[in-house]
């Protein structure tokens, strides 16, 4: 169905992909992983032929219908739901063609063959669209009962994710390209989606970074290697590539280390050779000929041997050392202490104009809770984080935050960025710190030479989110409001974070749906539901 054949792809003298090679067929659900900036939605964009390989080639079966969810789709400020879903079916030309042509054979027998190889064309490609798609598409994705006059704009993150999906699935796709699906998506909807995966008859190729998602949806890791660029294929979900992968590394480790040792003796026995031959030079003179022959021979032995052994250190027999990841460091370490009471909601409602999304919310937070909000999507979850940190006016009832107590607000939608400063100015308008320990800070969140210089609305969505943890950390907040904070990390930096959370000293409410994270971060689980907030067992 899809053939990648030795694709590489540079920009400018950035290597980003280095002779990609693999297949896909009907009934396989790749995960594509890869720490951020390793080229997986370059990847996919060069599938869907957005950009062009420098070499290589992508082949697509005429029978397969590609459907591809780009990260962070945007749309005009003022597109509605109705804009959104007026998407083209690829199957939109072969129909009309079957169409052309039957009307043609109504007057012109002689057009049978042209017809019968239209109509097979349009049945190689899934035959007519199904009138109840539509319908089935918007009731499972939540989106039924939306208003089609509803501005995209005032969606929840959540919402848009299933608003690119049904985009997508309108199409009846036979060959997926996901970035990223699970982002913002509510666990329901996640269920919803890993059960479709499973049953879906055609094939998949979906970048994500959701340890849970990826056990349950694929059958295959494709990995794709920061410092090599190329790509590495392992059989099972996630869990199964982490064992492969683990295992790879502690053999690469041992290889390496039993090679160090037989080089280090290489080079002993070549040194002893040449002292050996020198040995016999010094102690003899130019009168004893059999000696100095002798010598001779020991000292071209030493020569030969450290030639063959300079051959193997340049060869590829030799097992390289294993590369040390180099992680994000996010440290939460120095933070005031703040009152044993950090926030009080009392009798609180919330929500835009006359509409209420939650009603009388009464909640108490203390000191080093680490509270997981959860709810689906839409329910309110990122406009009650709003309300708290004064963004949006409450509808009615009351918040108080404790003494001492320094906010620290990661928002969903990136949008407290500045899309025209850059990394390093950022900073520097939060921290009093100079250009030197600015830059730095920053290199602990994988912001290496000029990348800090990079005005904020160019950087991808993982390294604004990797900014958006540095301001935070840079501010010294002991109470953290995070909106989805994990959302475009890779799981390597998902990990930092997690450890980072462990050890912090503050108070944490977190809007989250990864079911990993919850499971090592939360200490209470916060539920929305039907307008009000109950406390969930954490068991």
């Amino acid at each position: 169905m899809l053939t990648v054949n030795h694709l590489s792809k540079s920009y400018a003298d950035t290597i980003v992909l280095r002779d990609v090679v693999f297949n896909l067929n009907p009934g396989d659900r790749v995960g594509l992983i890869g720490p951020n900036g390793c080229g997986k939605t370059t990847l996919l964009r060069l599938i869907m032929r957005l950009e062009t390989p420098d070499t290589g080639s992508v082949f697509l079966d005429p029978a397969a219908r590609a459907g591809y969810l780009e990260q962070g789709l945007e749309y005009a400020p003022d597109a509605t739901l109705a804009d959104a879903l007026r998407v083209r079916d690829p199957r939109a030309d072969a129909v009309a063609d079957a169409e052309r042509l039957a009307d043609d054979l109504a007057r012109d027998p002689g057009q049978m063959h042209a017809y019968q190889a239209a109509v097979d064309h349009l049945e190689a490609l899934g035959g007519y669209p199904h009138p109840s798609v539509r319908a089935s598409v918007l009731s499972n994705l939540g989106l039924a009962h939306v208003p089609p006059d509803t501005r995209v704009a005032s969606l929840s993150g959540g919402q848009k994710t299933r608003l690119g999906l049904a985009r997508v699935l309108l199409t009846e796709p036979n060959l997926l390209l996901l970035d990223e699906p699970t982002n913002h998506l509510d666990l329901p909807m996640l269920t919803w989606l890993e059960d479709w995966l499973r049953e879906f008859p055609g094939a998949a190729l979906i970048v994500s970074h959701d340890r849970v998602f990826l056990d349950r949806s694929v059958n295959r890791i494709h990995y794709l290697d920061l410092h090599s660029h190329t790509l590495r294929e392992y059989a099972g979900n996630y869990t199964a590539y982490l064992e492969q992968s683990l295992a790879e590394r502690d053999r690469q480790w041992a290889e390496h280390r039993l090679q160090e040792v037989e080089i280090r003796r290489m080079k002993q026995d070549i040194a002893r050779t040449f002292e050996q031959a020198r040995s016999v030079e010094r102690g003899t003179t130019s009168g004893q000929p059999g000696p100095r022959r002798y010598a001779k021979k020991v000292a071209n032995k030493a020569k030969s041997r450290e030639k063959k052994l300079e051959r193997y250190l340049e060869s590829g027999e030799r097992v390289e050392k294993p590369k040390l990841s180099w992680q994000m460091k996010v440290d939460f370490s120095q933070v005031p202490v703040s009152g044993q009471d950090v926030l009080r909601l009392e009798n609180l409602s919330v929500g835009y104009g006359d509409r209420a999304l939650l009603r009388g919310v009464s909640l108490n937070i203390r000191q080093g809770d680490r509270a997981a909000l959860v709810g689906e999507n839409g329910s309110g979850k990122s406009t009650l984080l709003k309300t708290i940190v004064g963004q949006m006016p409450a509808l009615g009832g009351e918040v108080r935050l404790g003494a001492n107590v320094r906010v620290g607000y990661l928002a969903q939608e990136q949008d407290v960025l500045d899309p025209l400063s850059t990394p390093f100015d950022s900073l520097r308008a939060v921290a009093p710190m100079n250009d030197t320990d600015v830059r730095s800070f920053l290199h602990y969140f994988l912001f290496t030479g000029d990348q800090s210089l990079i005005s904020n609305h160019l950087l991808s969505y993982g390294e604004r989110a990797r900014l958006m943890l540095a301001l935070l950390v840079a501010q010294g907040c002991n109470f953290l409001l995070l909106d989805e904070p994990i959302n475009h990390l890779d799981i390597p930096a998902r990990t930092q974070f997690e450890k980072a959370l462990t050890n912090f000293e503050g108070t944490a409410l977190a809007v989250v749906h990864d079911r990993y994270f919850i499971q090592g971060f939360a200490t209470r689980i916060l539920a929305i539901a039907d307008f009000g907030l109950r406390i969930l067992d954490t068991d």
